[in-house]
This record gives structure tokens, sequence and C-alpha cells, in this order.
């Protein structure tokens, strides 16, 4: 197949580090945490009472007050996130554009949780006259992508993979191949969530996977780090805007990076627990699906998420695909600030892998005071702040649960 070449060109973000592009880079380059104590509801009955929680967040900058009120917050971060990456892409403002060839996937890991619980909280006590309306598409995933079309009136592809932690970069990976294949000349793509609530932390939580470095909330999420105790729950969304390369440069779009690759995989092994094969085999198809080599690539946004198992077998993974080359990159984890944000992870992972790219910088990784050499984390994890580096072409890794794996491969566009 004679693929088309397709870009990055706009992007949008709403995370604990802050509601738009712009601060989020700042905080990421300046080492900032976003991690701090649960204010959502009272969590001093769990083991994990701290989060990445998203603040000073007004939907109503977006969409009215009423709307806003019949939809889960999962899909405002996610309006919120879609309509700046339009913005920033300028659609708005392309004449003539074939609104029938625009489409949107942006998914979530679990989506409605909060309005969920708090919707059998009001049957429970006022039995079931109390549930709402709008309560089934208030909590739907794929209702981001509805109200972004609805919105913005395109009648492309609309709708919203659900593959845990990897949901945003499959839905990424998946936008791309539908401009590949002609279904869509632009696709807005990405992930959401916003599980900050009793039964979302309250299960992780049982599963013993969160940490409980409660005393010291900044210092909590700590990848690669022989302390490390487990993940820190965030929220939020991570979307960018695709199209082909021909029509970007035609309109004169600004191009952040090109998606030249995309790969997933199956760990067919647990639910829960990762594989090296799993994980690697996805970065090996995404890098025979971008037409590299291993040693082409500069930068990694690592999974990375804080867990004593996960964060080696990562390391493990980039040993197994790269080689020795694995020695001679970047290894990045973002959620050491932003903590893990579950479906809307591979979403920012990728915005930030992207503006890594555009801007020929790397974020730090923050919280490596001690490395875990022992348990072979001994890769280059940028722990002693931002740096300045050539960046040809990039990985973001995602992996959730039922070994579902994604690599997308980010290129610069000269």
């Amino acid at each position: 197949m004679n693929k088309k070449r397709i870009v990055i060109t706009g992007l949008g973000v709403v995370s604990p580090l802050g509601n738009s592009v712009a601060e989020n880079w700042e905080n990421l380059l300046a080492g900032v945490s976003g991690i701090g104590p649960v204010t959502r509801f009272d969590a001093s009955t769990l083991n994990c009472q701290i989060a990445g929680e998203v603040k000073d967040f007004d939907i109503t900058q977006y969409i009215p007050a009423k709307e806003a009120r019949r939809m889960d917050v999962f899909i405002h971060y996610g309006i919120a996130a879609a309509l700046q990456a339009i913005e920033d892409a300028g659609l708005d403002h392309i004449e003539g554009l074939d609104k029938t060839r625009v489409g949107v996937n942006i998914g979530a890991g679990i989506g409605g949780l909060p309005l969920i619980e708090d919707t059998g909280a009001d049957v429970i006590a006022g039995g079931t006259r109390k549930i709402n309306p709008f309560f089934i598409p208030g909590s739907l995933i794929n209702l981001i992508a509805g109200h972004v079309t609805i919105l913005k009136g395109y009648q492309g592809p609309s709708y919203g993979i659900v593959s845990a932690c990897t949901t945003g970069a499959h839905c990424i990976g998946d936008a791309a191949r539908m401009i590949a294949y002609g279904d869509a000349d632009i696709m807005v793509a990405g992930g959401a969530e916003g599980a900050i609530s009793t039964l979302g932390m309250g299960g992780f939580a049982a599963m013993k996977a969160l940490s409980t470095r409660n005393d010291d909330p900044t210092k909590a999420s700590r990848p690669w780090d022989k302390d490390r105790d487990g993940f820190v729950m965030g929220e939020g969304a991570g979307v960018m805007v695709l199209e082909s390369y021909d029509s970007a440069v035609a309109r004169g779009a600004n191009i952040y990076a090109e998606l030249v690759g995309f790969g997933m995989s199956s760990d067919a092994h647990h639910i829960t627990a990762p594989t090296v094969d799993g994980p690697a085999l996805a970065i090996n198809r995404a890098l025979k699906d971008a037409g590299l080599e291993p040693s082409d690539i500069d930068y990694v946004n690592a999974h990375g998420t804080s867990t004593p198992l996960g964060d080696a077998n990562e390391t493990n993974a980039l040993k197994s695909a790269f080689g020795e080359h694995a020695y001679k990159m970047v290894v990045n984890s973002t959620k050491s600030m932003t903590g893990h944000l579950l479906g809307g992870a591979g979403g920012l992972e990728a915005v930030v892998t992207a503006l890594v790219i555009k801007n020929q910088i790397a974020p730090p990784t923050i919280n490596i005071d001690n490395q875990d050499i022992e348990a072979g984390c001994d890769l280059d994890y940028n722990k002693d702040g931002a740096r300045k580096m050539e960046v040809r072409a990039a990985i973001s890794n995602s992996f959730g649960f039922g070994g579902t794996n994604g690599t997308l491969v980010l290129k610069r566009v000269d």
C-alpha cells in the first residue's frame, strides 16, 4: 500500500499541570509535579490519598453550563482538549472545508465512573425516579467524539477506542490509518479520563497498585527509582489533529511532527502482569511500519508508571527491541509529573512527544533519587533536568490491562 504521509497540526491538553498546551509544556520542562492530596472526595479511608487532579478548569469556556451538567467530567476534558487542538490547527479557518471528511476518535479507559457512582447513590437514597434522563449519554465513552462532531458539524468517522491505558495511543494510531486508507482527510484523535472518585481510586487501591507516599505527594510518582511503590492516578486529556502532509503544506499549517509508525500487540499472558515480549513486539511493529531502524530513534516517551514490575519490564522490552542502542536514547516518563491519566495517558504523551520533536528538547523524569540499577533500570532516564538534544525520531509507548500494547513513532519534518 502506498500510504499517505500523516502529520500533526494541532494539539490540545488538559492535565494536572495545566489546562493548555503552553502551560503543560512549561511545567514539564521545569520539572513541576501536579500531584497533591485528593480534594474531590474524602479519601481518608484509602491507603492512597493522593492524585494528579486537574485544577482551575472551567468547562463553560468551551460549552454552556446547561450542556455541561448533562455529561461526566471525562467528556468535559475530552471536549476541551479537542477544541484546543482544532483551534491550534486552524480548522475553523479553512475555506471550503469538507466536513464530511473530518472525523473524531477520542476514547477513554474507564469512562463516566463518577457519574455512575453518583447516580447509584441517588438511586439508593431516592429510588429510580432520581435517575437523570441524561445519565446514559453522559457516561458513554464515545460521547466525547459525539459531542465534538455535533459542536463542529464533522460528519466523518466518529468513535472512541477503549483499551485501558493504551486507549489514547490506539485512538491516534487508528485515526492515522483512517486518513491513510482514504476514509477521512482530517482526524481529531486522543484520549481522556476523569476517574478520580471513591470507586476509581478505591478499586486501584484494593489492587495495591497505587503509591502510598501520602506524606510527600510530589515525590510519589518516581519511575525507575528504587523506592517506587506504585502509580499515582491522574486525570485530563490529550488530543491532536492529524491530516495528510500534502494538505497541511498546501494550506501553510504549522506541523509539529510526522506520525510515521503505529504498532500493536497483545501479551496473551495475564490481565495485569506484563511480559517483555508483548511491548517489544509492539515497538518492533511500529518501527517496521515507520520504515525506520532502531538506531533512528533518539527519544522514548515511556509508559513509565512508577510500579516496581512495570518499570523494569518496560526497560527490558526496550533493550529487547533496541539492543545496545537502548543505552543511546533518552527514555523519559512524564508520568513522574502528571501521574497516570489511564485512558488519557497515551493522548497526552503523544502530544508531549510531538512537542519534544518540534522543540528539540526532552523534559526530565523527576524523583529518580536512587536509580534502580539492581532491577536492570540502567538506561538514560533524563533525571537531571530538561535536555536540549537532537530528536530525529521518537516513540511513545502505552501498555494496558489485558496485555494490550501500543507504540507510536513520530518523526521530525525538515
